[in-house]
């Protein structure tokens, strides 16, 4: 069974981010907004813990500009992530 974590925006916005772990057994980042853009990463960063990547997606998920947000609050764990293509 898959562990999915997923955090909506409390401003009443389409604004997702959930994270879950993709078929290859990595990380992997969705970001949505609930009409066009849908976004995919997968954490680089080897041995990373999930709950401090839950709490970055928690800190961004409320920000005017979720996507940029979620970038700072990454990078202040040292957090790397590539982006999938669609």
């Amino acid at each position: 069974m898959a562990h999915i974590e997923a955090f909506h925006s409390s401003r009443g916005g389409g604004d997702f981010l959930g994270l879950r772990h993709g078929r290859s057994g990595g990380v992997e980042i969705v970001y949505d907004d609930g009409v066009t853009r849908r976004m995919v990463w997968r954490v680089k960063t080897p041995g990373v813990c999930v709950e401090r990547v839950g709490e970055a997606l928690g800190a961004a998920v409320d920000s005017l500009r979720v996507v940029p947000a979620l970038m700072a609050e990454l990078r202040k764990r040292s957090i790397a992530i590539e982006a999938l293509p669609r």
